[in-house]
This record gives C-alpha cells, structure tokens and sequence, in this order.
C-alpha cells in the first residue's frame, strides 16, 4: 500500500492501492486506465487530483447563454437575421459560447453518431490501447491523455480522427477500417456522414459570424473550404471521487470552432463573469464554441471560450466533438477591412500547423494557448 494526500476542504491521510495495479500498458508501451478498477476502488490515483484552483466552484445558476433559432438564417429571412447577429455578437464579445436549434442536422444522424461511442468505448482495453495516438498526431485512441501527460490527468476516454472533403474516399470510413477492421465499416460510415453535415453546418455558422463581425459574408467560410478537421468522441467514466478530478481540465480550444454533441448527463461548464457555470444539456440544439485560431481571425475581437467539464459521480457522460480547423499551410490573419475598422493587428501570421504543432509538442492547451503561442512562436522567429 502506498500513502495519499487527498485534499478537498482539508488535507487528509488516505491510503490507496499501488499504481501498477490499475494500467495497463501495449506492446508499444503506450500506458491506459482500467477505469472499471478505479471505480471500485475507495480513493484515485494522485495522478488524477486537480488543484483547487482548476476545480473552483461551479456557480449556483445555469449559465445564461443565446440559444439561436438558425432556420430563420438559413431561409434568407431578414429579421431572423438580425436577431441571430445580435445574439451571437453579444455571446462571442462576452466568452463565445452557444447554442445552435433549427440547424438542418438530422436528428436521427445524431444520435446514431451518439449511439456509436458505446460501439468503441466499450471494446476491451487492450483492443483500445493498440489504436494509440501516436506523438505529434491527432489521431488515435487516449486514455486520459497519459501517453502526453503525467499529472493532472482527465477522467476520460477519447477517440480522434482527421476529417477533410475528399471526393474520391470516404476518410471516416477508412480510418475505421484501418484501425478496428472491416467490421467497423458500418461505424466509419456514421461518422463519415455525421463529419459531413457538421463541415455543411460549420459554413453556416462562419457566415453568421462574418455578418456579425462586419467583414464580407463569405470570407470565413470560403477561408475554411479546403481545410482539415478533427472529429473527437469522447467517454467520460462515472468517479466516486469526482470532486478531486476533471473531465477535461480548465481550457481553450487551439482550434478555430467547436460544435459539439452532448448527452443529457451534463457535465460541460463555461468561464463567463469571473465564474464557473454549468450548461443545460439541450437534446434539440449543438454546443457551439470560438477556439483561438478564430479569436486571431477576429483579431481579437472575440472571445475563444474558456470551459472544462466535470465528472458524474454515477452516471457515464459521452459528447461527440468536432473540431474546425484551416488547411494547414494557410495563415491565419484577420480580413484587411475588420483592421482598417477596429486595428491594430493583435496577433502575428502564423499558420495552423504553426500553433497545432506547439500545442502537441510545446505546451499543454489552457487558459492562456494562444497568448503563449505568440510568445513562442516570435521568440523561435528571432533565433
């Protein structure tokens, strides 16, 4: 037995079980959870306590965020519109975080892309670990992040694969194929379909943001038309613990939009007003968040939104994210007239792969990515 310092209100003497117990690790060393062990157990391991200052307390009340009815939008109507662009002006100034209903996704997609985590998430660890996310790549299976991180672990699962439009072959699909077999077929081709309508959805959105931003129409949406993506599922395991842990720690999207599918559980909380806030689970409506490459495409106009989320302490939680990203080579800059307009530039050119490759190799994403992207990125451009 080894000895524990568990604190919460006060520090206390626990003991737990050796580490070595609870991983296991593949032929290639990458390490895993056997969260079906730790949950019977009493305590967890420090690997997976947070400090107090990530587990700030949740506000009492809901957070209060727009809920934009996007048919109105969609169909050309002009005072529909104008309240959209009020709505998400105000939300994006204030921590760019809401939520989207009427957005043309067919529900029945959705929950057969919801219903596809359990298809993974419940494979045999072992099955799991021999898909590892390899260093530097997007791709792969995570299990709580240890084969990036030692400390401050997330009580969580993660499968990632890249999405981009590719006439010729179904990406979903053959990812699935390649890494489970060809009886996954059936899953790729869910997803394959659900990446689709989330890249149809996302120029919907961008649209609506340029409108409210004051810039042409199409300029967002035509800038992320050859771009790659990244479509994540996730498992969040129920925790006896859960007050000591997180799901995903207190962070920032790297990337440039977020929409994400939720189940009912609950668990995603956003920073707004110096709080923490939790966010009602919507079954009609899709989580949509800015990500700091679009705050720099805003030149900082926006608010690339600070959230994290929490662990259930009987109930599984599973979301679906999908991240929206730009072509790797293409630089990030705001259009010429939102400078002209509301200058001076905030932040330098750099190009996706610039800030993707310093958030998997440099720096752990948080609070402050971006602000300590800059730093780096102008530092290595002196040398």
């Amino acid at each position: 037995m080894s000895l524990l310092m568990v604190s919460k209100d006060s520090t206390t003497l626990v003991l737990r079980q050796p580490l070595m117990e609870q991983q296991q690790r593949n032929e290639n060393g990458m390490l895993g959870f056997d969260y079906s062990k730790l949950q019977r157990q009493a305590n967890i391991p420090t690997e997976f306590i947070w400090p107090n200052s990530d587990l700030a307390r949740t506000a009492q009340e809901e957070l209060n965020e727009p809920l934009i009815d996007l048919e109105g939008f969609i169909n050309g109507d002009e005072r529909a519109t104008a309240e959209a662009v009020k709505l998400i002006r105000t939300a994006c100034l204030n921590h760019g975080f809401f939520q989207v209903i009427n957005h043309g996704v067919d529900v029945n997609l959705v929950n057969a892309a919801a219903e596809e985590i359990d298809t993974i998430f419940k494979l045999p660890l072992e099955r799991k670990l021999s898909i590892p996310r390899k260093p530097g790549s997007v791709a792969g299976y995570s299990n709580a992040h240890a084969d990036r991180f030692s400390s401050k672990l997330p009580w969580k699962e993660c499968l990632s694969f890249p999405y981009h439009e590719n006439d010729s072959q179904p990406i979903a699909v053959d990812y699935f194929k390649s890494v489970l077999g060809q009886d996954f077929e059936p899953t790729g081709w869910v997803y394959q379909k659900y990446c689709e309508a989330m890249k149809k959805l996302s120029g919907v959105i961008f649209k609506l943001l340029a409108v409210s931003l004051g810039v042409d129409r199409m300029h967002y949406k035509n800038f992320f038309e050859d771009g790659s993506s990244i479509m994540r599922c996730n498992y969040y395991p129920p925790c006896n613990n859960s007050g000591l842990t997180l799901g995903t720690g207190p962070h920032s999207d790297p990337t440039s939009l977020t929409i994400l599918y939720q189940d009912q559980v609950g668990g995603l909380e956003v920073f707004a007003n110096n709080n923490w806030y939790s966010v009602r689970p919507r079954p009609d409506a899709l989580v949509i968040n800015i990500g700091d490459t679009f705050m720099a495409l805003s030149n900082g106009q926006y608010k690339s939104c600070l959230h994290r989320a929490v662990v259930n302490r009987e109930r599984e939680r599973r979301s679906m994210a999908f991240f929206v990203c730009p072509k790797d080579d293409k630089v990030v800059r705001p259009p010429q007239d939102l400078v002209l307009r509301e200058g001076p530039r905030i932040y330098p050119d750099f190009t996706w792969s610039d800030l993707l490759a310093f958030t998997q190799k440099h720096y752990r994403a948080d609070v402050a990515t971006l602000q300590s992207f800059v730093h780096w990125f102008l530092s290595s451009k002196n040398i």
